[in-house]
C-alpha cells in the first residue's frame, strides 16, 4: 500500500512538473510600438509557445483579429512576438489583447495618432537613463508608477491613451542591454501600465552595448538608413516630426547618418504639414553637470537643426540623457531648444560630485529624478508646444510630481519692440562704464523679457566685438539664480582700450525665443 502511495504521488507531481514546463507565461507583457493613422505594432514575450494573435476592437467585446510572428530571443524556448494591427481609424480608441495558446493577457487601449490636417493637440513624453541604480533598485519603478501615471490622471483626468500620445526616451534603458534580464525586470516590468497603452520610441544609448535584445525588443520605424535600421529613424505624430539618432561610438561620425540627416531636414523644410521638428539622441554637446559626458559630434547634430529652423521658421529641439539631471537651454541665434531629460532611474550626478561649467545656453540645471512632459497644440492658425519638467526631487530633497520649469514655443515668430539705446555716447572711461537701453516691450500678450544680447566692436559693422554678452532673465546653476537681480537692461563693459572709438548695439529676446532687431547702433570713445 505504502509502494502503491509513493507511487501514485510521483507520477502525479511528475506530470504537474510536466505540465508547468508546457504552460506559457508572460515573460514580458504587451507593449506598443511604431503607431500610424491607420496601424500600430503590437509585442509581447512569452516564455514559450509560437501563436502570436491579437483580438482588437474598438469597443471591449473587440470582434477583430491580426496574426503576426514570432521569433526567439535568447537561444531558447522563450519568443518575442509582433502583430502589426492594419486599417485602423485616425485618431480613435482601440482596445486589445494578446493571445499565445491557451495564454491570453488583460485587455488594454490604445489610440491612434491624427493626420497634420486634423489639427489636433496631443502630449508626449520624455525620460531618459533609467537604468537601474543598485542603491536604489525602485526608482524607474517609482518614476512611472508614482510620478508618470498620477500625474496624467491628476493633469489631464483622462485614459492614459487620450493624455499621452508616445513616450520618447533617448538611450540608457537598461544597466547592461546584453544581459537579458535586465530587459524584463529593470526596464518593461517597472514601466508596464504605460507601454501597455501608450507607444515608445528609444534610441540607443551606451549602457544598451548595441546588443541585439534592443532590436529584437523594439519594432522602430525602418524609414533611416537600409544598412542602419533603427539606428536611426523618424516619426510623424500630426504635426510634429520626432528623429531619432545614435550617438554611441561607431556610430556618432557616421557619414551615412549625418547624410540622411541632411537630406530629412531637406525634406522637411519642403513639408508644410510638419510645423515642428524634435530630435533625440543619448549624448550632451554640452553639459553642465557633468563635462566628461559631452561629445562633439552632439554639436553637429545641434547645429543642423539650427540652421534648419533659423531657414525654415519650423523650431526644433533636442532631447538627451546621459547626464543623470534636468537642463533647458537654448541656442542664442535660433529658435531652438537644449532639453536634458534625465534621471528616470540612474544615480543623480549631484551638483559638485563632477566637473561642470556654467554656459550661457542653459537656464535651469537641475540635480534631480524626473521626466519632461511636451504639449503640443494643433491650431493651425498658430501651433505651439509647452515643454514642463515635472520633478521628483533627489535624495536630498524629495518632490511630488513638482513643475520646475516651463518654456512655450510658437510656430510663428511676434517680434518684441526693437529697443532703445539710451546710453551711453561722448567720453567713456576705459575702464569700464554702463551700457543702457529702455525697457523691454512687446505686443504680444504676456510676453516678457527673457534675454539681451549686448555688443561692443570697434568697426561698424560688428565684425571685430569688443564684448558679446548673451544673458538670459533666469540662469539656475548650483541650486541659484545668478541672474536674480540683473534686469538685462543694463550692461558693464569691462575694461577696454584708451582712446578708442567704438560701436555698440543691444537687442531684446522674448521667453518664446524670438529675437527683436539690433537697435540702433551707438557710438562712444575712451578716454585716456
Amino acid at each position: 500500500m505504502k509502494l502503491l502511495n509513493f507511487t501514485f504521488l510521483a507520477t502525479y507531481f511528475c506530470g504537474v512538473a510536466l505540465y508547468a514546463q508546457e504552460t506559457s507565461v508572460f515573460v514580458v507583457k504587451p507593449y506598443l510600438q511604431d503607431a500610424n493613422p491607420a496601424e500600430i505594432t503590437v509585442m509581447w514575450e512569452t516564455s514559450l509557445g509560437e501563436e502570436s494573435v491579437v483580438e482588437f476592437g474598438t469597443s471591449p467585446k473587440l470582434g477583430k483579429k491580426a496574426v503576426g510572428g514570432a521569433e526567439d530571443i535568447n537561444f531558447g524556448p522563450s519568443r518575442i512576438h509582433e502583430v502589426k494591427l492594419t486599417g485602423l481609424k485616425r485618431f480613435t480608441t482601440y482596445y486589445y489583447r494578446v493571445k499565445t495558446d491557451k495564454l491570453v493577457s488583460d485587455i488594454y487601449q490604445f489610440k491612434t495618432p491624427p493626420f497634420a490636417s486634423d489639427n489636433e493637440s496631443f502630449n508626449f513624453l520624455a525620460m531618459s537613463d533609467m537604468q537601474i541604480d543598485h542603491q536604489n533598485p525602485d526608482k524607474f519603478n517609482e518614476i512611472v508608477n508614482k510620478g508618470i501615471l498620477p500625474f496624467l490622471k491628476s493633469e489631464y483626468g483622462n485614459t492614459t491613451p487620450d493624455d499621452l500620445a508616445m513616450v520618447l526616451i533617448p538611450g540608457d534603458l537598461v544597466e547592461n542591454g546584453a544581459k537579458y534580464e535586465q530587459w524584463q525586470k529593470d526596464f518593461f516590468k517597472p514601466a508596464q501600465k504605460l507601454f501597455s497603452e501608450v507607444p515608445v520610441y528609444p534610441v540607443l544609448g551606451n549602457h544598451e552595448r548595441n546588443a541585439n535584445f534592443y532590436f529584437k525588443y523594439f519594432s522602430l520605424p525602418k524609414n533611416g538608413t537600409p544598412a542602419y535600421a533603427e539606428h536611426w529613424w523618424y516619426k510623424d505624430y500630426g504635426n510634429t516630426r520626432i528623429i531619432g539618432l545614435n550617438s554611441n561610438e561607431g556610430y556618432r561620425d557616421s557619414r551615412e547618418q549625418f547624410a540622411w540627416l541632411k537630406s530629412l531636414l531637406e525634406e522637411t523644410a519642403k513639408n508644410g504639414e510638419i510645423d515642428f521638428v524634435f530630435a533625440q539622441l543619448h549624448h550632451p554637446h554640452k553639459s553642465e553637470l557633468w563635462i566628461p559626458g559631452e561629445e562633439e559630434s552632439s554639436g553637429k547634430v545641434v547645429k543642423m537643426l539650427e540652421e534648419f529652423t533659423t531657414k525654415t521658421g519650423k523650431p526644433s529641439l533636442h532631447f538627451f540623457g546621459h547626464t543623470h539631471g534636468y537642463s533647458r537651454g537654448q541656442s542664442k541665434d535660433h529658435k531652438h531648444l537644449w532639453i536634458n531629460v534625465a534621471s528616470a532611474g540612474g544615480a543623480i550626478d549631484n551638483w559638485g560630485e563632477f566637473e561642470g561649467r556654467d554656459y550661457d545656453e542653459f537656464s535651469v540645471t537641475q540635480d534631480e529624478y524626473g521626466f519632461v512632459m511636451v504639449e503640443v497644440d494643433g491650431n493651425h492658425e498658430n501651433p505651439k508646444f509647452t515643454i514642463k519638467r515635472i520633478s521628483r526631487g533627489n535624495e536630498e530633497l524629495y518632490r511630488d510630481n513638482e513643475k520646475t520649469d516651463e518654456i512655450v514655443i510658437y510656430a510663428k515668430s511676434h517680434q518684441p519692440e526693437t529697443p532703445i539705446a539710451i546710453a551711453f555716447n561722448g567720453a567713456v572711461e576705459y575702464t569700464g562704464g554702463m551700457l543702457k537701453a529702455q525697457p523691454f516691450r512687446s505686443s504680444f500678450k504676456d510676453a516678457y523679457h527673457a534675454a539681451s544680447h549686448w555688443q561692443i566692436s570697434t568697426t561698424q559693422d560688428f565684425d571685430t566685438l569688443a564684448l558679446d554678452s548673451w544673458k538670459q532673465s533666469e540662469n539656475w546653476y548650483y541650486g541659484e539664480n545668478r541672474q536674480k537681480n540683473d534686469n538685462l537692461t543694463d550692461e558693464p563693459t569691462k575694461r577696454l582700450k584708451p582712446n578708442t572709438k567704438y560701436y555698440w548695439r543691444v537687442r531684446y529676446r522674448d521667453q518664446h525665443l524670438n529675437w527683436s532687431d539690433w537697435s540702433k547702433t551707438e557710438s562712444f570713445k575712451t578716454n585716456n
